[in-house]
Order: structure tokens, then sequence, then C-alpha cells
């Protein structure tokens, strides 16, 4: 079983590596092979010049810590989980206090159909996560090394009231700390925003950034 995971995936960076031994030693979860084929890969134009490209997927059952009523939505439409080219482990899957203090709440990134979109489940309704921003899988690709390769450059993780705090330190006039957690939704070495859900709806938090 080692042998035929390192043969898939000797191209990728070691943490890769590590996180996906892990993940099928560990877990139960699919093969290496059935991994594989769950990633997209292709060519894209980059200022006139045919690019190739890879994304990583995981599946919706490579996350045992959801709860059922979300893994269910998630099947329903067809989500993969898209991967960093940082990744050394599962991601884009956020458990945090997203509605209010206490509640656990799910911010997930869906893959289907070409598309990615930023999905929230709250605890009390998880049958109907809110959609806050969709976007091409293509259109979240940056280059990452020296072999010309793209990867997958948008990550979500939770985003503490005192994370933000932090994050907005420095500025002149400094809002009031929030009341909950937040979502980080990141491109890698690139733009980080703050998602905050208050007031029935979803709003951008202003950093120093």
């Amino acid at each position: 079983m080692l042998v035929s995971i390192l043969v898939i995936v000797e191209h990728t960076k070691k943490r890769w590596i590590l996180g996906l031994l892990l993940l099928v030693s560990g877990w139960g979860c699919p093969r290496a092979q059935e991994l594989s084929s769950l990633n997209a890969s292709g060519q894209i134009s980059v200022d006139g010049k045919l690019t190739p490209y890879l994304i990583r997927h995981l599946p919706v059952n490579a996350f045992p810590q959801l709860p059922p009523a979300v893994r269910n939505v998630l099947l329903a439409r067809g989500c993969l989980i898209p991967q960093s080219y940082e990744a050394h482990g599962p991601e884009n899957v956020v458990n945090a206090s997203l509605e209010r203090p206490g509640s656990s709440d799910w911010a997930v990134l869906c893959s289907a159909k070409e598309m990615v979109s930023l999905l929230v489940f709250f605890s009390g309704a998880p049958e109907a996560p809110a959609t806050l921003t969709s976007a091409p899988e293509t259109s979240r690709l940056q280059l990452h090394n020296a072999s010309g390769l793209l990867g997958f450059n948008w990550t979500i993780d939770p985003a503490s009231p005192q994370t933000v705090h932090e994050a907005q330190l420095g500025m002149r006039h400094p809002p009031a700390r929030l009341e909950h957690d937040a979502i980080l939704d990141a491109i890698l070495e690139g733009k980080a925003l703050y998602r905050y859900y208050a007031q029935n709806g979803w709003r951008l938090i202003e950093t120093k950034d």
C-alpha cells in the first residue's frame, strides 16, 4: 500500500504525502488510487501561454467529523473538497461558532461541475446552507514552484474574535471586538477576507490591511 501511494504522489510535496498517508491509514478512507482519480488537471492560458494545472480533491467521506445532515447535502450536490497546493492534511472544511456564540456550524468549500462555492451550514438548519461566494475552479489557480505547474490557492479557516481583533490592530478607529467566530477566506500569498454573520446577514470585516 505504501509503495502504491508513493508512486502516485511522487511529484508532490512531502507534506502532502504525509497527509495522504495519515488519511488512508488512519481514517479508513478511499484508497490512494481512488483519491488520485478525483483530481482535476488540464491547461489554461496564462499570458498567452498554455500552462498545466493540477487541483487535488478529497471526497466528502474523508471528513468523518461532518454531521450526517451536512454530509448528505454535500453528497447530494456532488461536492468534492478542493485542497490547496500547500495542503499537508485534509482542509477546507471548518467547524466554528459562525451564527452566534457557542453554536456549532460548518463552512465548506464545495467543488462541483468545475465551480467552487463557499457554503455555510448553521446547526439549526443544516439542510439549507448559505452560499457566500462562488468561482470557477480554474480562476483560483496559482504558480507555486519552479515546475511551472499551477495549483489551487483558495483556503478557509475559522477566525476567532481574538484573531480578528489582532488583524485590526493599528487601525485608526478599530471596531468593537466580535461576539463570535468569523471565516478567514484567503488566497495563498494574497488577499485575506474575514466573513462575519450578524443581524441576519453576512458582511466583510474591515482590517488594517
